[in-house]
């Protein structure tokens, strides 16, 4: 038998720093539920609304597979989305990368994000302190993350990521008012992407050894929103 864990006592502060264990440790003296989950997952993406950005009007549209699963498929299948993203290959590859998160318990939410009426580009909103990455960096509960890609080769390069970026995570910080930070985790090796969230009010924080790839941990701070 393990030696018991002593008591957590949970958090009273959203500015305190959380490490993953702390997170185990309140859902094991039964604390977490009651002050990080409760009511606070991401089921309510769908009513965000929209972003009146200067590119145009934006929506984040939650994934429908049996709709969106071809041109997702198509984007993954793009060789400059591939490289990062790393799932090329038939519709069941993206189809299970999807699933997991549709069949989850709402700590991350697929969505698809439309600008002016039209599909073109893939956001996942997350909640980054319960998620893996929070065991290599300082998380603070609420923190929540975005990956991104951009669909459509027209679109990149002329700094709509960048006001995609900052759209997103205004309407996080608008939408969820426990989260002092909107968290991302690009490639070091992708410099537009690590570009386009500095230009989009993020700040660089550290270079951070992932599984699967050393980071630029990206963070967008409620108390600088109108100061960036």
């Amino acid at each position: 038998m393990s030696p018991a864990r002593p008591p957590v006592e949970p958090p009273g502060d959203d500015t305190l720093d959380l490490r993953l264990d702390d997170l185990v440790a309140l859902l094991e003296s039964g604390h977490l539920d009651a002050e990080l989950l409760d009511g606070d997952l991401l089921d309510s993406v769908a009513s965000w609304g929209f972003a009146d950005t200067p590119v145009g009007i934006f929506r984040l549209v939650p994934v429908q597979l049996e709709r969106d699963l071809p041109l997702l498929t198509r984007w993954m299948n793009d060789p400059a989305v591939s490289a990062f993203w790393e799932l090329a290959g038939p519709d069941t590859v993206t189809a299970d990368h999807i699933r997991a998160q549709l069949e989850g318990d709402g700590r991350s939410v697929p969505c698809v994000g439309v600008l002016d009426g039209t599909p073109m580009s893939y956001f996942e909103i997350y909640r980054a302190d319960l998620d893996p990455l929070a065991r290599h960096y300082p998380a603070r509960p609420h923190d929540t993350g975005i990956h991104l890609l951009i669909g459509g080769v027209t679109d990149r390069g002329r700094g709509v990521g960048t006001t995609l970026l900052r759209a997103v995570a205004d309407l996080v910080l608008d939408h969820r008012p426990r989260c002092t930070r909107v968290v991302a985790e690009p490639d070091i090796r992708n410099t537009p992407s690590v570009s386009a969230f500095l230009s989009g009010g993020f700040r660089y924080a550290a270079e951070v050894d992932l599984p699967d790839k050393q980071a630029a941990l990206m963070l967008r701070d409620r108390a600088l929103r109108h100061v960036l």
